[in-house]
């Protein structure tokens, strides 16, 4: 019998890329958007498609009830095409919103569905001024300003809760995406000071599902501001993995 898991943010540029690599490993896989345009889309991957907004605590709730996961992969943004200046305002307070807000109904619906297995999304930009590269154990920023703050915050909030270190059943794993380039991103070539390609960071979720690892991740290119060390040594990851030919990675 095949696992179940729950996608959160199956229709973005990373839920896009890791649906395939989930159904091709044997799992059953339930993807959420808000848009029920997208439906087809996430079905035509090999997914079953909800439809619900995180912010619905009610329906998500009732949702993971009625799925009953093994597994939530928290994969949801707020932002836009090609992270258009002109919307990033915006963006970031939606996205600071989902990080805290969205991340705590998500670990709530887990938690009273009997899951206790996730996996979040965070990113690897938030780290406080210092030395180069930096590892997963340097501290986030969290004496920034402005716009700043309100991300760092975000992702204070949703690493906090994602890795519920309260509940010793609890087996929670932050992956720290770097600037992401690649199909569905906006941006063809790498981006940033710590950059990563979407279906390489995908491919961290499978390869964290598959060694059972808990904790922090920096899921970055080689040369980046934060060190992707760990990921390659306990995840077996790599900053080249692809999609496809599948077989050219040994791991399909």
């Amino acid at each position: 019998m095949s696992t179940t898991l729950f996608l959160a943010g199956a229709a973005g540029a990373i839920g896009s890329a890791l649906v395939p690599l989930l159904v091709d490993s044997g799992y059953t896989v339930y993807g959420t958007t808000r848009k029920p345009e997208r439906a087809g889309e996430i079905e035509a991957m090999g997914a079953q498609p909800v439809i619900l907004d995180v912010f619905d605590a009610t329906a998500l709730a009732r949702e993971m009830q009625r799925i009953a996961p093994a597994i939530v992969v928290h994969q949801l943004t707020d932002l836009p095409p090609g992270l258009d200046p002109a919307r990033m305002a915006d963006a970031v307070t939606r996205n600071a919103r989902i990080r805290d807000e969205g991340t705590a109904n998500l670990v709530a619906a887990a938690r009273a569905a009997g899951c206790r297995r996730f996996i979040a999304q965070s990113i690897a930009w938030a780290y406080a001024p210092g030395p180069a590269p930096h590892a997963e154990t340097w501290p986030l920023d969290v004496g920034a300003e402005g716009a700043r703050a309100i991300t760092v915050r975000g992702v204070a909030a949703l690493e906090a809760r994602a890795l519920n270190e309260s509940d010793p059943r609890w087996k929670g794993t932050v992956l720290r995406y770097g600037n992401l380039y690649g199909p569905r991103t906006g941006f063809d070539e790498p981006t940033g000071a710590s950059p990563v390609h979407v279906e390489a960071a995908a491919w961290a979720v499978v390869l964290a599902l598959r060694s059972d690892a808990t904790g922090v991740f920096n899921i970055t290119d080689n040369g980046a501001l934060a060190s992707s060390e760990k990921a390659k040594r306990v995840l077996g990851w790599d900053p080249a993995l692809r999609l496809a030919p599948l077989i050219e990675s040994g791991l399909e």
